[in-house]
């Protein structure tokens, strides 16, 4: 469930039909001035106003990553805010813009993926220059023909000559095409994967907070190079280059002949500079434990962080019974399904699979305990914080749970005590009042991103064991059922919807100097590198500041060999001299910006979450009051 209330240019982007419906739009027409022009090469830009630049650029640390720097020790966040236009540059720093992603007039095609779409709106993105030239593939999910949303779609599609649509492959009757990604293929033969939070509208553009992963550019693969694609499962590294490759073919392979062409083009692209893992969903009933290499939602997650280490409880003791320091998964979403009268699929399904861990196993002795369970929490804004809002109520058309029925009373009871609070700053919210804030400068943004995110202490949140950005909310439509058997009675999960992500931990980051081959995998990467790597949250930046004088980084973080020496009975406060010096230096932090204040702050008893389909008669900050239709 995205907007309910669309206006006239924008179209519910679930379920895709048919290809090619708009191709023949405009031939009557005569030829527009831009395609008589001459466009190669582009004519060089202007130069911008700071504000310009804000709005058009990509953030400066995406481009430090692409011009290696052998001291660096720093790396900036993998994950990007978007620009707030209501909120100023201070709040605004490393931020993008949709003109930022898709203004380069080197730009020759655009596939975009979504779940609502303003074709108007996506179309000024482009540069005016070759506006009318890039060949763009929109692809949504309304198979019906008679569909009106398909309808609109297909109408504002005829206006541009250079635009096809294209319907998602969706065999369950409950699915969305709800994945937000854009694949840019550009004139000097590269490719760009971005895969962000927000529809293809203007409101989500603007003044709510959204979130941006941009993979490095793409080159062709040089003539005698190979890259392993096979459709059969393989030991390709967890996080590497390769493996992306192959699950996001695999993915694009699920819309079938929709995405062929793309899939041809993409095949012939080296994938190595990639450091994450593809955490995505495809509808279907899939086995988990046939051949194929590619596992989709809470399974997909499973797999992934049983090779992911975290910071485990050896690393404050073998044996402790000190659970203060226990790790805490923050779930953020802005729309949170119907998951059952009881928690067994949050707890058995999802959490379980969010939970799993490599962990520093070497540190662990046969007579030490297990490391404790994460503790969760679930942030989502209160109808208080949606009035507060820059867009006021407006902003609540694209947030949604509900908690009138009987069934989703009982839901709520059992979410209440996992409820924070978006903005952090609640007259009756539940919290310290001691600990400093720390600012994001989003909390007058209402949430449509969607983050998960493994702090390595729930006390102090100062170090990171993963994190997770994708357009998947809380429902078993986007992760999959629980666990069901098949007719030959194997194990299988049924998802309904499309949904696609990235998740990312600090080992990926250990070469700092920008020119990994591969990224790495859980450990398996960090065993070639000379470095450790911790993660530490950003705020109001991407770019960590540097952490050498904070232990809990240092030692935050466990893996294979090569990162459990700073955990493993020494740290830096019990001075080892010219060795801990020379380990301290060694350390790369990469940053992860926050959408979300910390530290967080729980529900009060009488609060509860956002209702979108409920009226709120208490007027905004605007003025205004919210009926439901």
């Amino acid at each position: 469930m995205e907007n309910n209330r669309p206006s006239n240019r924008t179209v519910h982007d679930a379920e895709l039909g048919e290809a090619g419906g708009a191709q023949n739009g405009g031939s009557s027409r005569t030829t527009p001035r831009s395609l008589s022009r001459a466009v190669s090469p582009p004519l060089k830009k202007r130069r911008t106003s700071p504000e310009e630049e804000e709005e058009q650029s990509f953030p400066a640390e995406q481009q430090a990553r692409k011009q290696p720097c052998p001291s660096r020790r720093v790396v900036a966040s993998p994950f990007h805010l978007t620009t707030i236009r209501s909120l100023g540059q201070n709040f605004n720093k490393d931020t993008v813009s949709l003109k930022g992603l898709l203004g380069d007039p080197l730009i020759k095609e655009c596939w975009e993926f979504n779940y609502l779409h303003d074709i108007d709106f996506l179309m000024s993105a482009f540069d005016s220059d070759v506006r009318h030239l890039v060949k763009v593939h929109v692809i949504h999910g309304f198979w019906k023909k008679e569909d009106p949303n398909r309808l609109q779609i297909q109408s504002d599609a005829a206006r541009y000559p250079n635009i096809t649509t294209h319907h998602a492959y969706l065999p369950e009757p409950f699915g969305t095409h709800h994945s937000k990604m854009m694949v840019l293929l550009r004139a000097d033969d590269t490719a760009e994967i971005i895969i962000h939070t927000a529809n293809l509208i203007p409101r989500d553009w603007s003044n709510m907070t959204q979130a941006v992963w941009i993979s490095p550019r793409l080159p062709l693969l040089k003539p005698d190079a190979q890259q392993n694609t096979s459709s059969t499962r393989s030991s390709l590294p967890t996080g590497s280059g390769e493996k992306f490759k192959m699950d996001f073919l695999n993915y694009l392979r699920s819309y079938r002949a929709a995405c062929k062409p793309l899939i041809d083009q993409l095949a012939k692209c080296d994938f190595s500079s990639i450091r994450g893992s593809l955490i995505a969903s495809v509808p279907g009933r899939h086995s988990l434990v046939d051949d194929f290499p590619t596992r989709w939602g809470w399974a997909a997650m499973k797999e992934t962080l049983r090779l992911v280490p975290v910071r485990q409880a050896a690393d404050r003791g073998q044996g402790s019974d000190d659970d203060s320091e226990k790790p805490e998964i923050v779930i953020q979403i802005s729309s949170i399904a119907t998951l059952g009268p009881t928690d067994n699929w949050l707890k058995n399904t999802l959490f379980e699979a969010l939970s799993g861990s490599q962990g520093p196993k070497t540190l662990l002795s046969s007579k030490s305990k297990s490391p404790p369970k994460p503790d969760f929490k679930i942030i989502f804004p209160t109808p208080d914080e949606i009035r507060k809002s820059l867009d006021g109520y407006a902003s609540g058309g694209s947030i949604h749970t509900k908690i009138q029925s009987a069934q989703q009373a009982k839901q709520l009871q059992y979410l209440r005590p996992l409820f924070c609070h978006w903005a952090n700053d609640s007259a009756d919210g539940v919290g310290t009042t001691t600990t400093p804030i720390r600012e994001a400068g989003r909390n007058r943004a209402a949430p449509h991103i969607k983050t998960f995110i493994r702090f390595a202490n729930h006390k102090t949140k100062n170090s990171i064991d993963w994190a997770l950005l994708t357009s998947a909310n809380l429902s078993k439509q986007a992760w999959g059922d629980a666990q069901s058997k098949n007719n030959a009675g194997e194990p299988q999960v049924r998802i309904c919807s499309y949904e696609i992500g990235v998740l990312v931990w600090p080992e990926l980051f250990a070469d700092s100097d920008g020119t990994s081959s591969g990224g790495g995998g859980g450990g398996g990467g960090g065993e070639k590198r000379g470095r450790k790597a911790v993660m530490v949250p950003t705020f109001l930046t991407d770019i960590p500041a540097s952490h050498s004088s904070e232990k809990d980084r240092t030692s935050s973080v466990g893996g294979k060999e090569g990162l459990n020496k700073s955990t493993s009975g020494t740290s830096e406060e019990e001075g080892n001299g010219g060795d801990e010096e020379e380990e301290e230096k060694s350390i790369v932090v990469a940053g992860l910006r926050m959408p979300y204040n910390l530290p967080l702050q729980r529900y009060g008893l009488q609060e509860v979450p956002w209702v979108a389909t409920a009226n709120h008669l208490e007027p905004d900050w605007m003025g205004q009051v919210w009926r439901h239709e």
